[in-house]
């Protein structure tokens, strides 16, 4: 009877202990965290993405009309304008998905690199003068005296309107967080690439004024040189793509938001590159030149919808942010001012957290390392020990999935072609002061054809910086408050 007792009072502690204390094995099935992936829906818009026509797209009649009133807007106004994927606006007539994917991937690539070698200019002290001539197909005709070159940023992915001149012509240009400078192709062109708008013609312009080669403006561009003492500049790019011309001030308006006046920007005579579709780029970087620093913006905010999707969302300039932002710390290196550095600690894969090296996405002394949001470019590159964690810790969690071969840069991939809907561990991202977004599941695993192969939309660079790319930022406002150096996540706020 005694032993009959110790037995049961044994059995009722360790249920007790187990109930109170579970194990780390019972707390992960219990903790664990799957999001829903519509494979269904993504390849419905994957089909669409080939078959639309941009000029059945007039998204802007409103905004175009409004543009003509140029009312000087003070510098702390709020500004608010349309946002498109590229794809909304110029059709690149490929055969299939894969084909545009492969196409996207190649751009993607060029841009990632141009970013890790403009950081490494940076870190090995490479002054402008050591820098070599570019060699152009510019005639001495066009523009005689040399520019040097320097590396710059990507094309990006998306475009947005704006008004250029008084009056003012409303034009497409891409958008930015890892450029500077502001540009848009001019007459008389020398050679321009096809874009959707007419080539911005300066002598219909009230408010066009060349730069002056002694101005501070001048002097801040990374690359510059001078003929009859009028500015020129020349921003050229990883895959040989470059834009040379004056560099000027103009009027920019924001609809019927409004317009700023002298805002530097590069009038291109001679372009070339990864920008069909687009008149030109708005730098949103932390650099002295670039849009928001120019008019002094407390922040700015964008939405990306998704690529393959012909809607579009806002970039707004000194709006708050949405009350409900996951918010990080927004880092700045003093070395390369253009880069939007996120404090990041790490990630989580089905609520439980990847083991990852915290200084992995720390800035060392050099200037190596970290993590940058960046809106031009669209898969997002870990350090290589951090990706190979993150995507382990994934394909753990994902061996009842059938796999599938690797696609270009992705090497897991899974082929859901009999599948409409699966659940799928939630990756999120973990910030360092211990917040977390959660991903949905179409912001990293993504369709590569029309037939049913999703990848997981991660890649390893063995380069620095790390980047969050636009995939993983789609759906979400990403917001950058410039006067509290913090950046917010707002899921669903396109």
């Amino acid at each position: 009877m005694a032993q009959t007792a110790f037995l049961y009072l044994a059995i009722l502690s360790a249920f007790t202990l187990t109930s109170l204390f579970p194990s780390t094995h019972s707390r992960s099935l219990s903790e664990e965290t799957t999001t829903l992936l519509d494979v269904s829906a993504s390849l419905t818009q994957a089909h669409d993405v080939l078959s639309f026509n941009p000029q059945t797209l007039k998204p802007l009649d409103r905004q175009e009309t409004q543009a003509q009133a140029h009312t000087l807007a003070p510098l702390n106004s709020s500004f608010s304008l349309q946002l498109l994927p590229r794809d909304a606006l110029h059709n690149s007539q490929h055969k299939d998905y894969e084909s545009l994917v492969q196409s996207r991937l190649v751009r993607d690539s060029a841009r990632v690199n141009s970013l890790h070698t403009k950081l490494q200019l940076v870190v090995q002290n490479i002054k402008k003068s050591d820098l070599e001539p570019m060699h152009t197909e510019i005639r001495p005709e066009d523009l005689s005296t040399p520019v040097v070159s320097g590396v710059s940023q990507g094309s990006g992915e998306y475009f947005t309107r704006i008004g250029v001149g008084t009056p003012a012509k409303s034009l497409y240009m891409v958008l930015d967080t890892g450029s500077d400078i502001n540009w848009l192709q001019c007459e008389p062109c020398s050679d321009c690439y096809q874009q959707t708008d007419p080539v911005f013609n300066p002598t219909g312009s009230s408010t066009y004024r060349p730069v002056t080669c002694d101005s501070a403006q001048c002097h801040s561009l990374h690359v510059s040189g001078c003929r009859a003492d009028k500015c020129l500049y020349q921003v050229s790019y990883g895959d040989g793509s470059y834009t040379v011309g004056d560099f000027v001030t103009e009027t920019v308006s924001f609809g019927n938001s409004g317009a700023i006046h002298n805002v530097g920007l590069g009038c291109g005579h001679d372009n070339e590159g990864l920008f069909v579709g687009a008149a030109g780029l708005l730098g949103l970087g932390g650099g002295a030149l670039s849009l928001p620093s120019q008019f002094k913006a407390t922040s700015f905010s964008y939405c990306l919808v998704n690529r393959d999707s012909s809607t579009s969302s806002t970039l707004e300039f000194n709006s708050a942010p949405p009350s409900d932002s996951v918010t990080a710390p927004l880092l700045k290196d003093s070395r390369v001012e253009t880069f939007y550095y996120v404090g990041l600690k790490g990630f989580s894969v089905g609520g439980q957290p990847v083991s990852v090296p915290p200084s992995v996405f720390e800035v060392d002394e050099s200037g190596n390392g970290g993590i940058i949001v960046d809106s031009g470019t669209a898969i997002t590159r870990l350090q290589t020990e951090a990706y190979n964690s993150l995507r382990d810790a994934f394909k753990r969690l994902t061996r009842d999935l059938p796999s599938a071969s690797g696609f270009a840069l992705f090497d897991t991939c899974y082929d859901l072609s009999s599948r409409s809907r699966v659940q799928v561990p939630t990756v999120s991202f973990l910030f360092a002061d211990g917040k977390s977004l959660s991903l949905p599941a179409k912001n990293y695993l993504i369709p590569v054809d029309s037939a049913g192969t999703f990848c997981f939309a991660f890649a390893p660079t063995s380069s620095s910086p790390s980047i969050i790319g636009n995939v993983q930022q789609q759906g979400t406002r990403v917001s950058y408050d410039l006067a509290n150096n913090r950046v917010g996540f707002s899921p669903n706020k396109c």
